[in-house]
Protein backbone atom coordinates (compact mmCIF):
# COMPACT_ATOMS: atom_id res chain seq x y z
CA UNK A 1 0.00 0.00 0.00
CA UNK A 2 1.24 3.27 -1.05
CA UNK A 3 2.25 5.95 1.83
CA UNK A 4 2.59 9.55 2.61
CA UNK A 5 3.35 11.29 5.79
CA UNK A 6 0.48 13.88 5.45
CA UNK A 7 -2.84 14.27 3.89
CA UNK A 8 -5.26 17.48 3.78
CA UNK A 9 -8.39 16.81 3.06
CA UNK A 10 -9.57 20.30 1.08
CA UNK A 11 -8.26 22.90 -1.12
CA UNK A 12 -9.78 26.12 -0.28
CA UNK A 13 -7.82 29.26 1.38
CA UNK A 14 -6.81 27.27 4.89
CA UNK A 15 -6.16 23.99 3.05
CA UNK A 16 -3.74 25.61 0.23
CA UNK A 17 -2.44 28.09 3.35
CA UNK A 18 -1.61 24.57 5.25
CA UNK A 19 -0.08 22.74 2.25
CA UNK A 20 2.51 25.59 1.68
CA UNK A 21 2.98 25.97 5.03
CA UNK A 22 3.97 22.47 6.33
CA UNK A 23 5.21 21.69 2.80
CA UNK A 24 9.09 20.31 4.24
CA UNK A 25 7.16 17.75 4.41
CA UNK A 26 5.85 14.73 2.41
CA UNK A 27 2.20 15.94 1.46
CA UNK A 28 -0.60 14.71 -0.20
CA UNK A 29 -3.89 17.13 -1.04
CA UNK A 30 -7.02 15.64 -2.03
CA UNK A 31 -9.98 17.94 -3.05
CA UNK A 32 -13.47 16.52 -4.59
CA UNK A 33 -13.70 19.72 -7.15
CA UNK A 34 -11.76 20.41 -10.29
CA UNK A 35 -10.05 22.97 -8.58
CA UNK A 36 -9.39 24.82 -5.47
CA UNK A 37 -11.84 26.78 -3.24
CA UNK A 38 -15.08 26.20 -5.29
CA UNK A 39 -17.35 26.57 -2.37
CA UNK A 40 -16.75 28.92 0.88
CA UNK A 41 -13.64 30.06 0.05
CA UNK A 42 -14.49 31.75 -3.55
CA UNK A 43 -18.30 32.83 -2.13
CA UNK A 44 -17.71 35.13 0.29
CA UNK A 45 -16.90 39.15 0.95
CA UNK A 46 -13.22 39.12 0.26
CA UNK A 47 -12.60 40.71 2.81
CA UNK A 48 -9.81 40.99 5.46
CA UNK A 49 -11.18 41.86 8.83
CA UNK A 50 -9.19 43.09 11.32
CA UNK A 51 -10.47 41.15 14.90
CA UNK A 52 -13.40 43.33 16.30
CA UNK A 53 -15.63 41.24 16.63
CA UNK A 54 -14.41 37.77 18.18
CA UNK A 55 -14.25 37.06 21.74
CA UNK A 56 -10.91 37.86 23.74
CA UNK A 57 -8.82 34.82 23.64
CA UNK A 58 -10.67 33.06 21.19
CA UNK A 59 -9.23 31.22 18.44
CA UNK A 60 -10.90 33.74 16.35
CA UNK A 61 -9.75 36.68 17.79
CA UNK A 62 -6.10 35.70 17.83
CA UNK A 63 -5.75 34.12 14.76
CA UNK A 64 -7.88 36.98 12.86
CA UNK A 65 -5.55 39.45 14.44
CA UNK A 66 -2.60 37.42 13.21
CA UNK A 67 -3.35 36.89 10.20
CA UNK A 68 -4.86 40.13 9.12
CA UNK A 69 -0.85 40.99 9.43
CA UNK A 70 0.07 38.05 7.79
CA UNK A 71 -2.02 38.83 4.58
CA UNK A 72 -0.70 42.57 4.18
CA UNK A 73 2.36 41.55 4.54
CA UNK A 74 2.22 38.22 1.81
CA UNK A 75 -0.25 40.53 -0.38
CA UNK A 76 2.49 43.27 -0.57
CA UNK A 77 6.02 40.96 -0.70
CA UNK A 78 4.08 38.98 -3.99
CA UNK A 79 2.10 41.30 -5.66
CA UNK A 80 -0.87 39.78 -5.08
CA UNK A 81 -4.17 42.22 -5.27
CA UNK A 82 -5.37 43.85 -2.52
CA UNK A 83 -6.75 47.32 -0.81
CA UNK A 84 -6.58 48.30 2.77
CA UNK A 85 -9.61 50.69 2.27
CA UNK A 86 -10.73 50.59 5.81
CA UNK A 87 -14.51 49.45 7.08
CA UNK A 88 -16.96 51.89 8.89
CA UNK A 89 -19.48 49.74 11.70
CA UNK A 90 -22.25 52.68 11.46
CA UNK A 91 -24.96 53.31 14.04
CA UNK A 92 -28.29 54.69 13.28
CA UNK A 93 -29.46 55.50 17.36
CA UNK A 94 -28.02 55.55 20.48
CA UNK A 95 -28.75 51.95 21.28
CA UNK A 96 -26.49 51.21 18.22
CA UNK A 97 -23.85 53.53 19.39
CA UNK A 98 -23.75 51.83 22.56
CA UNK A 99 -22.64 48.75 20.54
CA UNK A 100 -20.07 50.50 19.00
CA UNK A 101 -18.55 51.28 22.43
CA UNK A 102 -18.51 47.52 23.27
CA UNK A 103 -16.61 46.48 19.60
CA UNK A 104 -13.94 48.99 20.47
CA UNK A 105 -13.30 47.89 23.70
CA UNK A 106 -13.63 43.96 22.46
CA UNK A 107 -11.47 45.07 19.47
CA UNK A 108 -8.77 46.66 21.38
CA UNK A 109 -8.81 43.72 24.27
CA UNK A 110 -8.19 41.38 21.00
CA UNK A 111 -4.81 43.75 20.04
CA UNK A 112 -6.64 46.05 17.36
CA UNK A 113 -4.92 49.39 18.36
CA UNK A 114 -6.34 51.38 15.44
CA UNK A 115 -9.70 51.70 16.24
CA UNK A 116 -11.55 54.73 16.65
CA UNK A 117 -15.56 56.06 16.86
CA UNK A 118 -16.53 58.97 14.73
CA UNK A 119 -18.55 61.46 14.71
CA UNK A 120 -21.72 61.91 12.52
CA UNK A 121 -19.54 64.89 11.10
CA UNK A 122 -16.67 62.64 10.83
CA UNK A 123 -18.67 60.17 8.75
CA UNK A 124 -20.15 62.40 6.31
CA UNK A 125 -16.95 63.83 5.44
CA UNK A 126 -15.63 59.84 4.46
CA UNK A 127 -19.07 59.04 3.03
CA UNK A 128 -21.52 62.25 2.35
CA UNK A 129 -24.00 59.94 1.19
CA UNK A 130 -24.94 57.32 4.52
CA UNK A 131 -27.43 58.29 7.06
CA UNK A 132 -25.95 57.60 10.33
CA UNK A 133 -25.45 58.64 14.07
CA UNK A 134 -21.53 57.79 14.50
CA UNK A 135 -19.33 54.95 13.17
CA UNK A 136 -16.70 52.85 14.20
CA UNK A 137 -13.81 53.40 11.90
CA UNK A 138 -11.36 50.19 11.11
CA UNK A 139 -8.33 51.52 8.86
CA UNK A 140 -6.63 47.86 9.00
CA UNK A 141 -9.66 46.40 7.29
CA UNK A 142 -9.41 46.06 3.38
CA UNK A 143 -9.94 43.83 0.37
CA UNK A 144 -8.33 41.04 -1.34
CA UNK A 145 -8.18 38.93 -4.72
CA UNK A 146 -8.57 35.51 -2.98
CA UNK A 147 -8.43 33.85 -6.45
CA UNK A 148 -4.62 35.36 -6.54
CA UNK A 149 -4.39 34.08 -3.34
CA UNK A 150 -5.44 31.14 -3.61
CA UNK A 151 -3.46 30.54 -6.88
CA UNK A 152 -0.41 31.75 -4.90
CA UNK A 153 -0.74 29.17 -2.15
CA UNK A 154 -1.34 26.42 -4.59
CA UNK A 155 1.81 27.80 -6.71
CA UNK A 156 4.48 27.65 -4.03
CA UNK A 157 2.92 24.36 -1.91
CA UNK A 158 3.44 22.16 -5.89
CA UNK A 159 6.87 24.38 -5.87
CA UNK A 160 8.14 22.61 -2.40
CA UNK A 161 7.00 19.41 -3.87
CA UNK A 162 2.99 18.84 -2.95
CA UNK A 163 0.87 16.88 -4.66
CA UNK A 164 -2.51 17.53 -5.47
CA UNK A 165 -5.39 14.75 -6.33
CA UNK A 166 -8.08 17.08 -7.40
CA UNK A 167 -11.60 15.51 -8.35
CA UNK A 168 -11.20 12.93 -5.53
CA UNK A 169 -13.25 11.74 -2.78
CA UNK A 170 -12.49 10.55 0.57
CA UNK A 171 -15.14 7.85 1.62
CA UNK A 172 -13.40 5.94 4.07
CA UNK A 173 -10.43 6.80 7.00
CA UNK A 174 -9.22 3.96 8.94
CA UNK A 175 -7.08 4.21 12.08
CA UNK A 176 -4.23 1.71 11.55
CA UNK A 177 -1.30 0.97 13.83
CA UNK A 178 1.30 3.55 11.81
CA UNK A 179 -1.35 6.41 10.79
CA UNK A 180 -5.06 6.07 8.73
CA UNK A 181 -6.23 3.52 5.41
CA UNK A 182 -8.03 6.35 3.16
CA UNK A 183 -9.96 4.99 0.99
CA UNK A 184 -10.84 7.84 -2.04
CA UNK A 185 -12.50 7.47 -4.73
CA UNK A 186 -11.32 9.60 -8.12
CA UNK A 187 -13.41 11.24 -11.04
CA UNK A 188 -13.92 8.31 -12.63
CA UNK A 189 -15.56 6.26 -9.89
CA UNK A 190 -12.08 4.42 -9.41
CA UNK A 191 -11.31 3.50 -6.19
CA UNK A 192 -8.27 3.12 -4.34
CA UNK A 193 -6.48 3.62 -1.05
CA UNK A 194 -3.20 4.47 0.69
CA UNK A 195 -1.37 5.02 4.31
CA UNK A 196 -0.99 8.36 5.78
CA UNK A 197 0.64 8.95 9.08
CA UNK A 198 -1.58 12.36 9.97
CA UNK A 199 -4.74 13.23 8.39
CA UNK A 200 -5.93 16.95 8.20
CA UNK A 201 -9.50 17.95 8.15
CA UNK A 202 -9.78 20.70 6.46
CA UNK A 203 -12.66 20.07 4.56
CA UNK A 204 -14.91 22.56 4.98
CA UNK A 205 -18.66 22.68 4.41
CA UNK A 206 -17.86 18.65 4.78
CA UNK A 207 -15.63 18.64 7.37
CA UNK A 208 -18.13 17.43 10.23
CA UNK A 209 -18.84 14.00 7.63
CA UNK A 210 -15.09 13.47 6.95
CA UNK A 211 -14.63 13.51 10.98
CA UNK A 212 -17.44 11.03 10.93
CA UNK A 213 -15.78 8.83 8.24
CA UNK A 214 -12.74 8.44 11.17
CA UNK A 215 -15.32 7.56 13.71
CA UNK A 216 -16.52 10.21 15.55
CA UNK A 217 -19.80 10.93 16.93
CA UNK A 218 -20.31 14.20 15.64
CA UNK A 219 -23.09 15.09 18.07
CA UNK A 220 -21.99 14.50 21.14
CA UNK A 221 -18.31 15.77 20.02
CA UNK A 222 -20.36 19.09 19.12
CA UNK A 223 -18.93 18.91 15.22
CA UNK A 224 -22.02 18.97 13.38
CA UNK A 225 -21.88 21.79 10.48
CA UNK A 226 -25.45 23.60 10.18
CA UNK A 227 -25.62 25.49 6.64
CA UNK A 228 -26.00 29.39 7.01
CA UNK A 229 -26.82 30.71 3.38
CA UNK A 230 -25.68 34.74 2.34
CA UNK A 231 -26.83 36.17 -0.16
CA UNK A 232 -25.30 39.24 -2.33
CA UNK A 233 -27.39 41.63 -4.81
CA UNK A 234 -25.43 43.58 -7.00
CA UNK A 235 -25.89 47.46 -6.82
CA UNK A 236 -26.01 49.13 -10.13
CA UNK A 237 -26.88 52.34 -11.86
CA UNK A 238 -23.63 54.09 -11.12
CA UNK A 239 -24.63 54.04 -7.46
CA UNK A 240 -21.62 52.39 -6.57
CA UNK A 241 -19.97 55.66 -7.29
CA UNK A 242 -21.62 56.72 -4.12
CA UNK A 243 -19.91 54.23 -1.83
CA UNK A 244 -15.88 54.42 -1.07
CA UNK A 245 -15.42 52.35 2.10
CA UNK A 246 -16.69 48.70 3.17
CA UNK A 247 -19.99 50.09 5.21
CA UNK A 248 -21.41 47.54 8.38
CA UNK A 249 -24.34 47.36 10.42
CA UNK A 250 -23.90 46.84 14.03
CA UNK A 251 -23.40 42.28 13.73
CA UNK A 252 -26.16 40.04 14.46
CA UNK A 253 -25.85 36.85 16.08
CA UNK A 254 -25.35 35.03 13.01
CA UNK A 255 -23.57 37.14 10.46
CA UNK A 256 -22.23 40.36 9.96
CA UNK A 257 -25.17 42.11 8.98
CA UNK A 258 -26.00 43.37 4.72
CA UNK A 259 -23.00 45.24 3.93
CA UNK A 260 -21.35 47.21 0.81
CA UNK A 261 -19.05 44.55 -0.38
CA UNK A 262 -16.60 46.67 -2.70
CA UNK A 263 -13.99 44.78 -5.44
CA UNK A 264 -11.14 45.61 -6.87
CA UNK A 265 -12.25 46.92 -9.89
CA UNK A 266 -14.75 49.15 -8.27
CA UNK A 267 -17.49 47.53 -8.60
CA UNK A 268 -20.32 47.34 -4.94
CA UNK A 269 -22.77 44.51 -3.98
CA UNK A 270 -24.80 44.39 -0.99
CA UNK A 271 -24.90 41.39 1.25
CA UNK A 272 -25.15 38.94 2.68
CA UNK A 273 -28.29 38.14 4.56
CA UNK A 274 -28.24 35.25 6.54
CA UNK A 275 -30.56 32.60 7.38
CA UNK A 276 -30.14 28.61 7.76
CA UNK A 277 -30.78 25.99 5.11
CA UNK A 278 -30.88 22.07 5.14
CA UNK A 279 -29.67 22.16 1.38
CA UNK A 280 -26.08 23.35 -0.33
CA UNK A 281 -28.03 25.75 -3.02
CA UNK A 282 -26.36 28.72 -4.04
CA UNK A 283 -29.72 30.15 -6.23
CA UNK A 284 -30.27 34.16 -5.23
CA UNK A 285 -33.58 34.30 -4.39
CA UNK A 286 -35.67 37.51 -6.71
CA UNK A 287 -38.19 37.44 -3.71
CA UNK A 288 -35.72 37.90 -1.32
CA UNK A 289 -35.07 41.62 -3.26
CA UNK A 290 -37.63 43.62 -1.25
CA UNK A 291 -35.79 42.47 2.13
CA UNK A 292 -32.20 43.59 1.34
CA UNK A 293 -34.09 47.04 -0.04
CA UNK A 294 -35.65 47.51 3.70
CA UNK A 295 -32.56 46.76 5.41
CA UNK A 296 -30.11 48.59 3.62
CA UNK A 297 -32.34 51.84 3.01
CA UNK A 298 -31.48 53.08 6.83
CA UNK A 299 -28.37 53.38 5.81
CA UNK A 300 -28.27 53.81 2.06
CA UNK A 301 -31.26 55.98 1.35
CA UNK A 302 -29.96 56.64 -1.91
CA UNK A 303 -30.50 52.53 -3.17
CA UNK A 304 -33.93 51.83 -4.91
CA UNK A 305 -35.19 48.72 -6.27
CA UNK A 306 -34.33 48.85 -9.11
CA UNK A 307 -30.77 49.78 -8.31
CA UNK A 308 -30.50 45.91 -7.03
CA UNK A 309 -29.89 42.36 -9.36
CA UNK A 310 -29.17 39.21 -7.72
CA UNK A 311 -25.50 38.54 -7.65
CA UNK A 312 -24.56 35.58 -5.78
CA UNK A 313 -24.64 33.12 -2.77
CA UNK A 314 -22.33 31.60 -0.28
CA UNK A 315 -22.60 29.17 2.22
CA UNK A 316 -21.48 29.36 6.07
CA UNK A 317 -20.06 25.99 7.69
CA UNK A 318 -21.57 27.29 11.54
CA UNK A 319 -21.52 25.10 14.40
CA UNK A 320 -23.85 26.83 16.05
CA UNK A 321 -27.49 25.66 15.71
CA UNK A 322 -30.31 28.70 15.36
CA UNK A 323 -30.70 30.08 18.55
CA UNK A 324 -27.22 29.29 19.92
CA UNK A 325 -24.41 31.20 20.97
CA UNK A 326 -21.63 32.16 18.97
CA UNK A 327 -19.40 29.16 18.80
CA UNK A 328 -15.39 29.10 17.96
CA UNK A 329 -13.25 27.76 15.45
CA UNK A 330 -12.58 23.82 16.40
CA UNK A 331 -8.60 23.20 15.35
CA UNK A 332 -8.19 19.73 17.27
CA UNK A 333 -5.83 17.27 17.56
CA UNK A 334 -8.16 14.14 18.62
CA UNK A 335 -6.00 12.15 21.07
CA UNK A 336 -8.28 12.70 23.60
CA UNK A 337 -10.63 10.52 21.68
CA UNK A 338 -8.34 7.84 20.92
CA UNK A 339 -7.46 9.15 17.30
CA UNK A 340 -4.13 10.63 17.14
CA UNK A 341 -2.72 11.90 14.35
CA UNK A 342 -6.10 13.33 13.56
CA UNK A 343 -6.04 16.86 13.30
CA UNK A 344 -9.81 18.30 12.21
CA UNK A 345 -10.61 21.93 11.24
CA UNK A 346 -14.33 22.09 11.51
CA UNK A 347 -16.76 25.24 12.03
CA UNK A 348 -13.61 27.54 9.55
CA UNK A 349 -16.26 30.30 8.74
CA UNK A 350 -15.78 34.06 8.86
CA UNK A 351 -12.65 35.11 9.47
CA UNK A 352 -11.32 32.14 7.79
CA UNK A 353 -9.95 33.53 4.48
CA UNK A 354 -8.65 36.27 6.88
CA UNK A 355 -6.90 33.70 9.77
CA UNK A 356 -6.07 31.03 6.90
CA UNK A 357 -1.95 31.78 7.17
CA UNK A 358 -1.90 32.01 10.93
CA UNK A 359 -4.32 28.59 11.17
CA UNK A 360 -1.66 27.25 9.01
CA UNK A 361 1.36 28.49 11.55
CA UNK A 362 -0.97 26.99 14.44
CA UNK A 363 -1.19 23.71 12.66
CA UNK A 364 1.68 23.44 11.70
CA UNK A 365 2.96 23.53 15.67
CA UNK A 366 0.50 20.99 15.82
CA UNK A 367 2.47 18.59 13.83
CA UNK A 368 5.92 19.62 14.91
CA UNK A 369 4.49 18.10 18.36
CA UNK A 370 3.50 14.44 16.44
Amino acid sequence: MEKVEITIIGAGVVGLAMAAEIASKEILVIERHERFGQETSSRNSEVIHSGIYYPKDSLKAELCVEGNQLLYQLCTHHQIPYQKIGKLIVALNNKEVEGLETLLARGRDNGVYDLQILSQKEVRQMEPHINVSSALWSPSTGIIDTHSLMKYLETLAKSKGVDFAYGCEVESIEKKPDGYEVGIRDADGEKFSFLSRIVINSAGLWADKVAALAGIDIDTAGYRIHYCKGEYFNLGKDKHKLIHHLIYPPPTTIGLGIHTVLDLQGRVKLGPNAFYVEKIDYQVEEAHKKDFLESVKPIFPFVEEADITPDMAGIRPKLQAPEDPVRDFVISHETALGLPGLINLIGLESPGLTASLAIARYVKKMIDRI
